[in-house]
């Protein structure tokens, strides 16, 4: 997971080598799925990985 205060951003990436100090945080696929950003934030999920189960989405 990397982000962006100033614009409100929020990406998930697939791990490849790890993360270098301050460019975001590691995430297991169990907590990825179930991400949610902050109030007027984004969040783009750029994994290429298919996953078995997708997350539900709330009404």
């Amino acid at each position: 997971m990397s982000y962006n205060y100033g614009e409100r951003a929020i990406w998930l990436d697939d791990i490849r080598d790890g993360v270098p100090p301050g460019a975001g945080y590691l995430m297991c696929g169990q907590h990825s799925d179930r991400m949610t950003p902050p109030l007027g934030w984004t969040l783009t999920d750029r994994r290429t990985a298919a996953r078995l189960f997708a997350p539900l989405e709330v009404a």
